[in-house]
């Protein structure tokens, strides 16, 4: 991000921290804050999507933000973090790079520590009127195993991860969302490896063709999330991605036949 980009983010960051806006508020719209800021769309759009990977905004549709909730625990005090001494790279080509990273934990002596960074990602749970979710069988050659899978892909470079949510739905199972939801931004194995992934609810699709990603695709079928406990406790359910999307579904429901051990 350029110097004025920073300086927006900055500013929004201490808005936040101050409490300016309460938990569970809505956030201004991209229009109001684009002329508040003076800020082009783009480069608003770049620090909104910072805040969102920080969990300091949450998305709520397309364009749409919201101070996150309430919660009772308190985050700690007085640790401090790893400092970080350099890095190398040791490997980098387009899908991977690994590199080797100078750290030292707080009162320790520092060593290297390998790191792996990979693409940032969305994906996408999208159910119907039916309570049923749109998923897709698939064979994974590393695990060697089938299994299924919700929709998702890499964020391209410029483009905004609500935007890749929705182009993969629509390129692995020919289905387009009506609505989409950013539900969170997590890790997958964050010790080690860097690879944002971006969980999206979608709600109401309509069929607009066939797939057009076909070594993506695989079997498309339409779920029912009271298949989904059985599909976990049989090993089905493929990727984080997947399991972190069903278990918010499950874990925001009450009804039966979708909550913990019916």
């Amino acid at each position: 991000m350029g110097p004025k980009t920073i300086k927006v983010y900055e500013t929004l960051r201490a808005r936040l921290a101050a409490g300016e806006y309460a938990a569970g508020e809505k956030f201004p719209s991209e229009r109001t804050l684009v002329e508040d800021l003076g800020i082009g769309r783009t480069a608003l759009r770049q620090v909104l999507a910072r805040l969102v990977a920080e969990g300091a905004l949450e998305v709520r549709g397309r364009s749409s933000y919201r101070v996150p909730g309430a919660v009772s625990v308190e985050r700690p005090t007085g640790l401090e973090p790893w400092r970080i001494h350099g890095e190398r790279d040791l490997y980098d080509n387009r899908w991977v790079k690994l590199q080797l990273w100078d750290v030292q934990p707080p009162g320790m002596e520092p060593f290297e520590h390998h790191v792996v960074r990979l693409h940032h990602v969305a994906v996408t749970a999208v159910l119907d009127d039916q309570d049923r979710v749109l998923m897709m069988w698939r064979y994974r050659f590393v695990p060697q195993q089938f299994g299924w899978e919700l929709p998702g892909g890499i964020v391209d470079e410029g483009e905004v991860a609500a935007d890749t949510a929705l182009r993969e739905v629509v390129e692995e199972t020919g289905w387009r969302p009506k609505s989409l939801e950013h539900v969170v931004t997590y890790q997958p194995m964050v010790g080690m490896v860097d690879s944002p992934h971006e969980i999206f609810v979608g709600h109401g699709a309509e069929k607009v063709g066939e797939p057009t990603d076909l070594e993506e695709a695989g079997h498309i079928e339409w779920v029912p999330l009271a298949d989904v406990p059985g599909l976990m406790a049989r090993g089905e359910l493929m990727g984080s991605g997947t399991l972190v999307a069903l278990l918010h579904i499950l874990a925001s429901r009450r009804g039966p036949g979708v909550t913990a051990g019916r």
